[in-house]
């Protein structure tokens, strides 16, 4: 049977969402189905119920509704906890888009009524899933790269001011809780520590360079000490015109691993008796075109940009784990994690010192 989905929020990403849902997917049509959406705006929401073929609800009868098993909440990123809160109380799913919401203290009060309810929570954190990131990670997990001794992420994109003003809670504090990091640096930042493990310290700048009338920053930069003792590098901006690919890279002492724009640029794993160069192979003997035929992915993009396989194999393992009883793989203490270094790469840029990343050990505390 189909897990019903209803959908909060009807802007970009709810009507990508409601689209990937809708669209012809052997794969997922016969096991996920849309059948409700809700917004703020009236007028928005008939049309994109209109659009996607199912009843434009109030999100309170949304909530009420039978005929709704899951709801991907699609809200302002600083409402997360509050609405996906009213979610898993009304005793349905939650995938909620990231980040999970904007400090570590709202994303333990969502955490621990998931807890209390029983019900599946997750975090669409979509890169994930794409096959060059799965490829990385079970090469790293199986050894192939050594110790992890440092990882690189880069992500040179670029808004126009227009970005800033196309909804009045973007570029705020409390409902975007941040800028170039928090709203567009939270993916990278969370398939890094997929990649090398949890980031325990960093130290940081922010700065707003490029645009006016917002309250966030538009270039974030840290140095970043794992927990395996790997370090890092973060560069996260939104004022890099006219925008360049985000990528990842993971170094150890037998490889290392390029991600660019989702794709498998570089990888290279010593092989049995290899010795390099005594001053290093500058970037020679790549072996990505060696695991290609693993790579292929669907092409297929969305409207506004995205490519729909990464969202629709994020949307199967949701519904493996709620028929499974058990966590997604991008779960609630992943989506908090990344937000737990973003604050406080945020503080660090505040106080001018090192921060220690909050470890979520206050997850099993009453909500207030």
């Amino acid at each position: 049977m189909a897990l019903r989905f209803g959908i909060i929020g009807c802007g970009s990403i709810g009507g990508f969402l409601g689209r990937l849902l809708t669209r012809e997917d052997p794969e997922l049509g016969g096991r996920a189905r849309l059948t409700a959406v809700a917004g703020r705006d009236r007028a928005r929401t008939r049309e994109l119920a209109a659009e996607l073929g199912c009843d434009p609800l109030g999100v309170p009868e949304l909530l009420a509704s039978a005929d709704v098993d899951a709801v991907l909440l699609c809200t302002p990123s600083g409402t997360h906890a509050e609405f996906g809160a009213a979610v898993l109380r009304a005793g349905k799913h939650l995938l909620v888009e990231k980040p999970i919401d904007v400090s570590p203290a709202a994303a333990d009060r969502l955490i621990s009524v998931a807890r209390q309810e029983g019900g599946t929570l997750g975090v669409i954190s979509q890169r994930r899933f794409d096959p060059a990131a799965r490829l990385a990670r079970t090469a790293i997990e199986a050894g192939e790269l050594g110790r992890i001794t440092s990882v690189v992420i880069e992500l040179p994109w670029w808004r126009e001011q227009s970005y800033y003003t196309s909804g009045t809670w973007r570029g705020t504090r409390f409902l975007d809780g941040g800028g170039a990091l928090m709203n567009q640096g939270v993916h990278a930042v969370d398939l890094a520590q997929w990649l090398a493990g949890p980031v325990v310290e960093v130290a940081a700048h922010t700065a707003l360079l490029a645009h006016g009338d917002i309250e966030v920053e538009d270039v974030a930069t840290a140095s970043l000490r794992f927990a395996n003792g790997a370090l890092g590098v973060l560069l996260a901006t939104t004022a890099a015109y006219p925008g360049r690919t985000a990528r990842i890279s993971v170094h150890g002492d037998r490889g290392s691993v390029v991600i660019d724009n989702d794709e498998l640029e570089y990888f290279h794993a010593a092989r049995e008796g290899e010795r390099a160069p005594a001053y290093g192979a500058f970037g020679n003997d790549n072996q990505a075109a060696e695991h290609a035929p693993s790579q292929k992915r669907d092409e297929t993009r969305d409207r506004i940009g995205l490519l729909y396989q990464p969202h629709r194999d994020q949307l199967l393992d949701f519904l493996d784990a709620v028929r499974e009883g058990r966590p997604p793989l991008a779960d609630a203490d992943a989506g908090r994690q990344a937000v737990a270094v973003v604050t406080a790469v945020y503080t660090s840029a505040a106080t001018g010192g090192p921060v220690r990343v909050s470890t979520g050990t206050q997850h099993e505390e009453d909500t207030r």
